[in-house]
């Protein structure tokens, strides 16, 4: 930017040039834009999100709290929970920032100064003082964006484009995380048999969402599901009850959940309750294909199945038949909570008097939802992904390449934050305090 004294001095020398003056135009060009950020995860929550985040909620209750106790030496956490028959069919129920001012042409400046136009001296070292000044303050203030930037912490972003090509029959998907719990002073199982019980986490995202760079932000609409029976079922004759322990949490509740503790017995003194350890990280998808709908997953962690997810019954792609339980109705003994979910006139009423109904997004945000999850023989997840009528006419994506789209992208995050440890990074939690992702017994 030229200086007052070096534009009277280009005035001296163009004395003899017309006297046609300019207006004084005091302007400066920015340093440099700030670069284009990416959209952080998005403020407007799904209207479950939103609901969850209602008022205060009433203490929550874990299922291990619920359940009766084996012995009065372990915590009910180790009570195994028989298998719940399927007694019924579960078919379907009827403007960007004004730029600043520019630099005043030398030579326009020179014409004012010859003119008489020029206000007084001005000191060299007053107008580089301003324009430092100045640079400072852009200085700080990209500074101020890049640390702004640098602190998004959420790896969801929002798109339209997405959203418009995302199928239907996709009812919601989001973030799986699978853990299980060794039994009672077992910090590390050697095999199935010392599972105690296997949890599912679900952090669902909004419909047109894809993922980029970080940790997913913690929206407080988190799910905790727990699985009694310990591993998941492979083939059409499982048919396992899950139950939903927790839902519109945040992470410091599930946090607080798979965490370790102590507790003292008459019997046997101090026990202890090892923490939950992870055995699996991937995407989820509800999906509906008419007549039943499916829990559908595909793994991003670990690369490759070990022994432990195989023993659990995970696979790197699959999925379950899900359909909820009315809890108006009875189940056998041992097979359902003392307490059902407490669901809404207009929610029982779907149910029309039945025993099951097919699993749906908003079942799941209420606690001691039950509902069973039925195994495959083969091709699972092609099974849950069949493209609907409807979306098909709309030349919408077809599920799977949705789900294959998404797993892509945890792929990269992942891949770009700490691999295995990604889990941890995620909820919240230190992988100083819980196992690492188990693969082997």
């Amino acid at each position: 930017m030229a200086t007052r004294s070096s534009a009277r001095q280009a005035a001296a020398a163009a004395k003899s040039s017309s006297p046609a003056s300019s207006q004084d135009q005091s302007k400066s060009t920015s340093n440099g834009a700030a670069g284009t950020k990416r959209k952080g995860g998005s403020t407007s929550a799904s209207p479950q999100s939103k609901k969850g985040r209602k008022g205060a909620k009433k203490e929550q209750t874990t299922i291990e709290e619920t359940m009766p106790i084996e012995s009065t030496e372990e915590p009910s956490k180790d009570t195994e929970m028989k298998e719940a028959p399927h007694q019924e069919n579960t078919g379907a129920s009827d403007p960007a920032p004004a730029a600043d001012e520019a630099d005043q042409n030398p030579q326009q400046e020179a014409q004012a100064v010859a003119n008489g136009q020029d206000s007084g001296p001005v000191d060299e070292k007053e107008a580089n003082g301003e324009t430092e000044k100045k640079e400072d303050t852009e200085v700080t203030k990209n500074g101020a964006e890049a640390s702004e930037a640098a602190t998004k912490t959420d790896a969801v972003e929002e798109s339209t484009k997405r959203e418009e090509s995302t199928p239907s029959s996709i009812l919601e998907k989001g973030i799986i995380y699978f853990f299980f719990r060794g039994r009672v002073g077992i910090d590390e199982p050697s095999d199935v048999g010392d599972i105690a019980r296997s949890y599912i986490i679900l952090r669902p995202l909004p419909h047109g969402a894809k993922l980029g760079d970080g940790p997913i932000g913690d929206e407080g609409h988190n799910r905790m599901l727990a699985l009694p029976k310990k591993v998941l079922p492979i083939s059409p004759k499982d048919r396992f009850m899950t139950f939903v322990e927790k839902t519109n949490t945040s992470m410091d509740d599930i946090k607080t959940n798979l965490s370790a503790s102590d507790y003292m017995t008459k019997t046997a003194g101090s026990r202890h309750t090892p923490a939950a350890a992870p055995i699996g990280e991937g995407v989820y998808a509800i999906t509906s294909t008419g007549r039943e709908t499916h829990l559908a997953y595909i793994l991003t962690l670990p690369a490759e199945l070990s022994e432990v997810q195989e023993g659990v019954g995970l696979r790197q792609r699959g999925s379950f038949v899900t359909s909820a339980k009315n809890p108006e109705t009875s189940a056998p003994a041992g097979a359902s909570l003392p307490k059902g979910a407490e669901y809404p006139k207009e929610i029982l009423d779907e149910f029309r008097g039945r025993g099951w109904m097919p699993l749906t997004p908003k079942l799941l945000d209420y606690e001691n939802t039950q509902f069973l999850i039925i195994g495959h023989k083969e091709d699972a997840l092609e099974k849950a992904t069949v493209p609907q009528t409807d979306d098909v006419k709309q030349d919408k994506e077809e599920p799977k390449e949705e789900m294959e789209k998404l797993e892509h992208e945890d792929e990269m995050r992942v891949e770009h934050l700490k691999g295995d440890d990604t889990v941890f990074e995620d909820l919240g939690l230190s992988s100083k305090e819980y196992p690492k992702l188990q693969t082997t017994w």
